[in-house]
Parts: C-alpha cells; sequence; structure tokens
C-alpha cells in the first residue's frame, strides 16, 4: 500500500445531488460538509468522503442488468435486514423485485436508482 496515494472521496453520479445526499446523510448519520444545486459531499471523522454530482441527462442504471451497465454498488453491513431494509425505504429506497441473493444480501435502489445491498458480512 502506498503512503502517497489514498481515498479522498469517492463520488456518485445522479440528478439530483441533494436528494441523493440527504438519503444517504440520514442513511449513515453522516455530516453534509457541502452542498450547493450541483453537489453534495458528505464526511465521517475517520475516512474518506461520499460525495454527490448532477450530470445531465442523467439516467439509472438499468436493474437487473444482464449487460453489467452497473455503475457500482455499495454493500451495507446490517444485523437485522427487515429493520434496516424498513429504514432504508422510510428514506426513500425502493425494492427491486429481482432479488438474487437468497438469505446472503437484499438488494435496494437509492432515490437516484443506484442498486446497493444490506448483507450480514462484516456487520
Amino acid at each position: 500500500m502506498s503512503e502517497d496515494i489514498r481515498l479522498a472521496m469517492f463520488t456518485v453520479d445522479c440528478a439530483e445531488p441533494g436528494e441523493l445526499g440527504r438519503f444517504y446523510s440520514q442513511l449513515f448519520g453522516w455530516t453534509v460538509a457541502y452542498e450547493d444545486d450541483d453537489a453534495v459531499m458528505l464526511t465521517r471523522d475517520d475516512g474518506p468522503a461520499l460525495g454527490f454530482g448532477r450530470v445531465d441527462d442523467y439516467t439509472p442504471p438499468p436493474w437487473p442488468d444482464p449487460e453489467g451497465r452497473k455503475q457500482f454498488h455499495l454493500d451495507l453491513a446490517v444485523g437485522d435486514f427487515d429493520e434496516a431494509q424498513a429504514r432504508c425505504v422510510e428514506l426513500g429506497a425502493t425494492i427491486p423485485d429481482f432479488q438474487p441473493g437468497g438469505d446472503r444480501w437484499r438488494v435496494l435502489l437509492d432515490p437516484a436508482g443506484h442498486p446497493f445491498c444490506l448483507t450480514h458480512w462484516g456487520a
């Protein structure tokens, strides 16, 4: 590992940075460190930032997508699937019909349509 290179921020493309920033800020409990019409940056005390940037004519990735156009996905470690899923939906996530994880993980879509998974791994 190089000490000269470190991840500063992971930025997610979207149509509405404010909406997506609020979703993840409330979900993770992170602080909104910067916000304007085109970008939002969330921070926490001990790691890289999470950013959201406006892209004109943004189109969410399809789910499921056998062609592999999914841009990224986050795996979120949780203790209780039902409780975590309810919290995510309360904040604006949706539950797609296609659920390939069985009892290992659950797929949800954030307000911009990006898939993310709830998992017990690492909880």
